[in-house]
C-alpha cells in the first residue's frame, strides 16, 4: 500500500509539472504590462548580427526625456522636449496604441507605425521597427 501511494504522489507531480510547464501557454507573448510612461534611452540597429546602440539623440541636454505614456484605454501621449522657442519646452501629441502578442503599433498625428517587442521587462522596452531600427525606453 506505501509503494501505491508514493507511485501516485509521484505521478501526481509529474503530471502537475508538465502542466505547468508547457511552452504554449502564451503563445510567447511577455506578460508585464506596457501600461505607463516610458523614456527614450537609446537608438540603434543591428550591424553583423550585433546590436549597436546609442544615446537617444532625440533627447536635448539639460531636458527630461521624450517619452511615450501608454494609457489604460489605449490612448497614447507621446512627450518630445525642444528648446527652439522656449528652453525644454514640452511638445504633447495624443494617439493611440494596440499591441497583439508581441507586435506593438502605435498612431501618433495619424501615422501608424507597427513594431516588434523585443524586450519587455518592468523597467524596458525595446522594439524594432521593419527596417530595423531599435528603440530602448526605460521605465519612468
Amino acid at each position: 500500500m506505501k509503494n501505491r501511494s508514493l507511485l501516485f504522489a509521484f505521478a501526481l507531480s509529474i503530471s502537475l509539472f508538465s502542466t505547468s510547464c508547457s511552452d504554449d501557454d502564451n503563445d510567447g507573448e511577455t506578460l508585464v504590462p506596457l501600461l505607463g510612461k516610458w523614456n527614450i534611452m537609446q537608438v540603434g540597429t543591428t550591424i553583423a548580427g550585433e546590436e549597436v546602440l546609442i544615446d537617444a539623440p532625440q533627447n536635448e541636454s539639460g531636458c527630461n526625456k521624450d517619452y511615450l505614456d501608454f494609457k489604460i484605454d489605449n490612448d497614447l501621449n507621446q512627450g518630445d522636449y525642444d528648446s527652439t522657442d522656449s528652453p525644454c519646452e514640452l511638445i504633447p501629441t495624443a494617439g493611440t496604441y494596440s499591441r497583439d502578442n508581441n507586435n506593438l503599433t502605435t498612431v501618433l498625428d495619424g501615422i501608424s507605425k507597427t513594431q516588434d517587442i523585443v524586450n519587455l521587462t518592468l523597467s524596458e522596452l525595446k522594439v524594432r521597427d521593419a527596417v530595423g531600427i531599435i528603440t530602448v525606453y526605460e521605465r519612468d
